[in-house]
Order: C-alpha cells, then structure tokens, then sequence
C-alpha cells in the first residue's frame, strides 16, 4: 500500500491500530499471573479452619495475603476484561460495539476497585 493510501485508511479508521501486539501480551501476562495466584488462593482457602469473619480476617490481616488477593482481584478484572473486548469486537457490530466496549471496561474498573475496596476493608478493620 502507497503511503497516501496508509495515510487515508488511518485517518478513516481502516488501518491497523497496531494495538494486537500488546493486547495479545497483556492477555498472556495475566494468564501467568493467574496461573500462579489462582493455586495460591485455592491453597490458603483450602488451609483456613473455616469460613468465619474471624478467620478470614485473620488471614487477610497479613500484608502479603491482602497484597496477592488485590493482585489476583486486579489481574482477574484485567484479563476477563480482555477477553470480552475480543468478544465484543468480534461479535458486536455497528454503533452498539463501542457502547459495549466503554461499559464493558467501566463495569471490569467497578468491579476491580470494589474488590479491592473490600479486601482492604476487611484487612484494615479492627477484629
């Protein structure tokens, strides 16, 4: 393609963003992050003597296990908000694909700084 013509697809919004690459790595990365924090959890989960208030706030009352569940929080909300993106962009079609895109990132946002917020909450509050 001649440069007046990469030129005009870009300025129509027919080129290539160039965005694939990191999109592709961003989703890889948090497939690792998860593939590492997910046993974590299911382990300490698994380890507490039940579900009660009390133990969980016992558990989160150490920095390093409130730290690597809002990393495991963060990095779900990051990766499944990958994963509809290419759902959406793949599936949804005319105007209604961008409003999908914008409350499909707000709503993965929401949820990741409510999950956050709660595990800071719980970690942080007297017993």
């Amino acid at each position: 393609m001649s440069d007046p013509a990469r030129a005009l697809s870009a300025v129509l919004g027919r080129g290539s963003a160039h965005e694939g690459a990191h999109h592709w790595r961003a989703q890889r990365l948090t497939a690792v992050a998860l593939l590492l924090l997910g046993p974590w959890f299911a382990i300490s989960m698994a380890r507490l003597p039940d579900f009660s208030y009390g133990s969980v706030h016992g558990f989160l009352s150490g920095l390093c296990n409130s730290a690597l569940l809002c990393l495991l929080a963060a990095c779900l909300c990051w990766h499944s908000q990958l994963g509809v993106q290419v759902v959406i962009e793949d599936y949804v079609k005319g105007a209604l694909r961008m409003a999908a895109l914008i409350v499909s990132a707000f709503l993965h946002v929401l949820l990741a700084v409510l999950a956050v917020l709660a595990v800071l909450r719980v970690a942080f509050t007297a017993h």
